[in-house]
């Protein structure tokens, strides 16, 4: 999930919020082979090196969302449109990265109960 996760902040903090090239490990990959390549490729990382990567790209994410604010409020568009040519605004950006990490936080749940055995609240 950590490989994935920094894959997502990539694209949007980066790609779609302000229109620049993704970092290179992204930029290689040849997605329409392995569409979840960042899923499939994270068994062969060690776990130092996914919470290294997700650290990293979390940290350049906000200072992109530094550097958003500063330039706007939270309803200013994304500089790259979707195919149908709608913008995202900078709010539905983190809306939706509420959204990814809850449901992934959900999905470790569950791998976590899967283990131990033992039930949240």
């Amino acid at each position: 999930m950590l490989k994935h996760l920094a894959y997502v902040e990539d694209h949007w903090f980066s790609r779609m919020l302000h229109d620049r090239p993704g970092q290179p490990l992204w930029t290689t990959v040849d997605w329409k082979a392995d569409q979840d390549w960042d899923w499939h490729s994270a068994s062969a990382d060690s776990p130092e090196d996914l919470h290294a990567l997700w650290q990293d790209a979390v940290t350049r994410s906000r200072h992109l969302l530094d550097e958003a604010l500063a330039a706007g409020g939270l309803d200013q568009p994304a500089r790259r449109a979707w195919p149908d040519g709608r913008e995202p605004s900078l709010r539905w950006i983190l809306v939706h990265m509420i959204e990814e990490y809850s449901r992934h936080n959900g999905h470790a749940d569950l791998i976590r109960e899967s283990v131990d055995g033992l039930t949240g609240e």
